[in-house]
């Protein structure tokens, strides 16, 4: 079967490797759609948990094509979406709900192969069935919506609550709707595109913001005494950092995006002390897929207008070579 491959950092290629036998308890999945994640750049250029070789991709739906001994909850021919987390069951954070740390925590596309091929095998536990008629683009979606549910588990909004959002990117506009449908009051977004602002405001933002115009335009709205809760989907330390100063007393900071290992924000003591702020963070998905497979299939989420690009696996190569464009937001691969 075809895969793609990272042999080395900022090596890959597309080659035949062997189809991957389900064995005892496992499922071999004919992958159908696989979405592109910042995690699958950050291991190609070798800056995130890099184990060579392997094949990545862990958003993705397909159809069963082959169970191993012991599976009774699958057979083949079932239209399917996976969790890529793979936690032991055994360690004491996966026994006190805390499997996203597990002590030997793994993950499909991760650190074990993943769906940026024609065929991925996982364990049976981690495949999930999807509704009748749900796109096989909407089920590589599942896994995204699973961080967002972490995320706003983590984040513990009230109904009516303010929330400032920096980054309107594909997970951003996840964020905005989530937010939306769970109770947020004034919402308002920046980034540095207006074409993913105007987005936002399609979604569910009240109020958009470029990046370069907030501290004005904040400032002259009269009354305004910040933000019960601001958000990070950028990643980018010099952003976060900026981003306190618009947190209102007792507000929540929710540090979402994925910024460099080793990198370090200033931040005042006495303010976190003073202003009683909570500054958490979120770290992928902990037992959240189901759940956020329930929200897309009652139809919570309009995912298409987030696919900027589809392309063919054998296209992926030369994608990783240039990055993504700060203009695109979702990119897919498709087997269909």
């Amino acid at each position: 079967m075809k895969a793609l491959v990272i042999e080395s950092p900022r090596n890959a290629v597309v080659k035949d490797v062997p189809y991957p036998k389900p064995g005892p308890r496992e499922v071999t999945i004919q992958v159908k759609r696989c979405g592109i994640c910042g995690t699958d750049l950050h291991i190609y250029q070798g800056t995130f948990l890099p184990k060579y070789p392997l094949i990545p991709g862990h958003e993705f739906s397909g159809v069963v094509h082959e169970v191993g001994e012991g599976v009774t909850r699958f057979k083949a021919g079932d239209r399917v979406a996976v969790d890529p987390s793979i936690f032991c069951g055994k360690c004491d954070y996966c026994l006190s709900g805390r499997g996203n740390h597990c002590v030997d925590w793994k993950a499909t596309g991760d650190t074990e192969n993943g769906a940026m091929a024609e065929y991925v095998k996982v364990p049976e536990e981690t495949v999930f069935l999807m509704p009748e008629g749900m796109p096989f683009s909407e089920g590589a979606f599942i896994e995204p919506i699973a961080c967002v549910v972490h995320g706003m588990n983590q984040l513990e909004l009230k109904v009516g609550q303010s929330v400032l959002l920096f980054g309107a990117g594909s997970m951003g506009q996840l964020l905005i709707q989530a937010l939306s449908h769970a109770g947020a009051g004034e919402l308002a977004v920046v980034d540095v595109a207006q074409n993913k602002l105007d987005l936002a405001k399609q979604n569910g933002a009240t109020h958009t913001y470029l990046s370069a115009e907030i501290a004005e335009r904040l400032a002259s709205r009269k009354g305004h005494n910040g933000f019960d809760a601001v958000i990070d989907a950028t990643g980018i330390p010099s952003v976060i950092e900026s981003q306190f100063q618009y947190l209102a007393p007792k507000g929540t900071h929710l540090q979402f995006g994925v910024a460099p290992r080793g990198a370090t924000i200033n931040i005042s003591p006495f303010d976190i002390y003073h202003m009683d702020w909570k500054l958490v963070g979120s770290m992928a998905i902990n037992h959240t897929y189901k759940p956020a497979l329930n929200w897309m299939a009652a139809g919570r989420f309009n995912t298409a207008p987030l696919i900027s690009e589809v392309i063919r696996l054998e296209d992926v190569p030369a994608f990783f070579a240039r990055g993504k464009a700060a203009d695109l937001m979702k990119v897919q691969i498709s087997f269909e």
